[in-house]
């Protein structure tokens, strides 16, 4: 795996210029939901496709679609700034906070809320019905094992952890292992969305009669500061 720095060298912040740029073009693990359903099936029909089609565009223009900004993503982050410093206190370990990670060959990535000594952390801020919910269910919610199974795939990591904050209420803690049936399927359905975007592509560029001239990239529309995968505030 490797883990992408600015320019300069810095670390990439999640929800910066230069990450939203970086994870344009490429399947991040907060998408593979666009690929394999909850149970792990790989999905036919429109939605790959379209998945398809708009990784295409951002690789094509070399940036990032236009964004969003809403309130619940906004308190979302505002939550995770005292979530992780929660797991660092509850736990007695640090986290280290990265950007964007990718496959060594740089065609795959992932945007955890931080690493831990040999595995990852994922958290999630949900409105409280929705957490409450999660603790009744006491596993990992379908709608996010895509995503944490996928940063394990990124990794290489044998194992994920997944919290469920909110203030006031019990906190939901899992240890997420490495199924490694879950992990022949994305190779699967990653290795076949690869290939449609190869060919993709090349069909553009045969329309357009040679690569994109770019554009500088446009700005995206404002965002919370440090804004994370859209993914990451479902209600």
């Amino acid at each position: 795996m490797k883990i992408l720095t600015n320019q300069n060298g810095s670390k990439m912040e999640q929800g910066s210029s230069d990450w939203m740029i970086a994870r344009s073009g490429i399947p991040t693990a907060s998408e593979f939901d666009q690929l394999v359903t909850p149970g792990f099936k790989i999905r036919k029909g429109e939605m790959p496709k379209s998945y398809l089609a708009k990784k295409l565009a951002e690789a094509w223009q070399g940036g990032p679609l236009l964004g969003f900004n809403t309130f619940d993503a906004e308190q979302g982050q505002m939550l995770e700034g005292r979530a992780i410093p929660w797991y660092e206190l509850e736990f007695g370990v640090e986290i280290e906070r990265v950007g964007l990670i990718t496959t060594d060959d740089g065609r795959i990535g992932c945007s955890p809320d931080g690493l831990l000594p040999g595995s990852g952390i994922e958290v999630k801020c949900p409105q409280p019905q929705t957490h409450v919910g999660y603790l009744l269910n006491g596993a990992l919610p379908k709608d996010y094992a895509p995503q944490v199974h996928g940063a394990m795939f990124v990794t290489g990591y044998t194992s994920w952890m997944f919290l469920s904050y909110r203030p006031h209420f019990p906190k939901l803690v899992l240890h997420v292992e490495r199924d490694e049936a879950i992990q022949k399927v994305l190779a699967e359905a990653l290795a076949e969305f690869l290939e449609r975007f190869d060919a993709g592509m090349k069909r553009l560029m045969e329309i357009n009669g040679g690569p994109p001239v770019r554009r500088p990239t446009p700005a995206p529309l404002p965002t919370a500061e440090g804004l994370k995968d859209p993914d990451d505030y479902k209600m």
